[in-house]
């Protein structure tokens, strides 16, 4: 029985570690746990946090200082969320302009001059 109660509460932290980190519900410690989230990080995150939830990652971009585009993908990756959500970059997709055609000069040799 003891084994069984040990097995269910390794099986119950590895289930709340795969879920994430939410970071409208997550406390210091918590968001401290994220690699890429210091101490520093987190009291942003949480005084943020007071004024309203973050309704997505891009609120949570606009409104947390040192979070970024880069930094957010990392956060990501390691188990933060927003709202259970993952982030999900905005791919800005540039149109490549066609090839500009460059006009073919047409050279004629040079004279050969008659001397050999």
């Amino acid at each position: 029985m003891r084994k069984f109660l040990i097995a269910a509460l390794f099986s119950l932290a590895s289930l709340s570690c795969m879920a994430g980190v939410d970071v409208n519900k997550a406390s210091a410690a918590d968001l401290d746990s994220i690699k890429g989230v210091g101490p520093g990080t987190s009291t942003k995150i949480i005084e943020a946090r007071r004024a309203a939830p973050f309704k997505d990652w891009n609120d949570l971009v606009k409104r947390v200082p040192g979070i970024a585009e880069k930094r957010a993908v990392k956060l990501s990756a390691e188990g933060l969320t927003v709202n259970g959500e993952a982030y999900k970059p905005a791919y800005t997709q540039t149109v490549a302009k066609p090839a500009e055609r460059k006009s073919v000069e047409t050279r004629t040799p040079p004279a050969a001059s008659g001397t050999r």
